[in-house]
């Protein structure tokens, strides 16, 4: 049989048999999808473009331009959002179909409402950066290059999202912040402000992680979970503390590992490169590995 005959008897066929095996495990009525996930890259770029004026380079001159287009941004990218998490609510919660639209455009306009104070703690963000880098030479420099105020950015808006029990789309922003960056920040972490990493490469901050402020961490750092306590059917139990607090004033250099949530790192700590810690650290520490014996003859 040839291939356009076998196509045309056969694929409706198959196609039947492939939806069935999607319904044994997920619903094709309720899913956002991959347009969905698309639609949520989207809204983030506009966003952005709303947290960061400079970044709409079609209307760089005029403000009264730029007010109107970041508006309508903001209003088109509310509405789609607002809709994706009414789906995911109306699929993963109890909620009908009305509560759940009431309760995505309740959410969308909390969201919305603290973009000025995203935007404040953003700046900070990009004064770390600039502060903690000699390489650098201007803000704007940071804000337009360092993968890690597209991903802190990223994450600042997902954060709200998670912390209003939003489920499903914090985390496929912050995935999506993964990879562009290469920094893997689940939304769950709560991070202060005047927060900066360097590089930014292969960093992986865990869900129930708490970071204080002015805090830098350098590339390959995993603030991650010592062990997974397992419930009676051996799977992981979910919803407790597994990943460390890291307080205000601390620098943890590239490729340190801390791990397990009864783990502190208190505050103007230095954790040097490659350490790897299970155990909390006091105030004021230096944590490094020992150096070698110079080979004296």
């Amino acid at each position: 049989m040839k291939l356009k005959e076998w196509l045309n008897s056969e694929v409706p066929n198959i196609a039947s048999e492939l939806i069935d095996v999607h319904n044994n495990y997920f619903s094709i009525e309720k899913s956002i999808g991959f347009e969905g996930q698309e639609t949520i890259y989207k809204i983030l770029q506009n966003f952005r473009s709303a947290l960061f004026p400079c970044l709409c380079d079609k209307y760089s001159s005029d403000e009264t331009k730029i007010n109107i287009s970041i508006g309508n941004n903001l209003r088109k990218s509310s509405i789609d959002l607002s809709e994706l998490i009414e789906k995911v609510l109306a699929n993963e919660s109890s909620l009908n179909e009305a509560d759940s639209k009431r309760k995505a455009e309740e959410i969308v306009i909390s969201l919305i409402k603290k973009f000025p104070e995203i935007r404040r703690m953003l700046q900070t963000d990009i004064q770390a950066a600039y502060n903690g880098d000699p390489a650098t030479t201007s803000t704007e420099e940071i804000l337009y290059s360092y993968p890690s105020i597209q991903a802190i950015s990223i994450h600042r808006i997902a954060h709200e999202l998670y912390n209003l029990n939003v489920p499903i789309i914090p985390r496929i922003m912050n995935e999506y912040a993964h990879r562009l960056t290469g920094i893997d920040i689940h939304p769950g972490a709560s991070i202060g402000e005047y927060f900066f990493i360097d590089h930014g490469t292969g960093v992986v901050i865990g869900e129930t992680c708490t970071i204080g402020k002015n805090v830098k961490i350098y590339q390959g750092v995993t603030l991650g979970a010592k062990s997974f306590p397992l419930d009676e059917h051996g799977n992981p139990i979910k919803g407790i503390k597994r990943h460390p607090n890291i307080e205000d004033n601390v620098v943890i250099y590239a490729g340190a590992t801390i791990l397990g949530g009864d783990t502190t790192i208190g505050k103007n700590s230095v954790i040097g490169g490659n350490i790897w810690l299970t155990q909390s650290v006091p105030e004021n520490s230096r944590v490094y590995n020992s150096q070698p014996l110079p080979n004296i003859k």
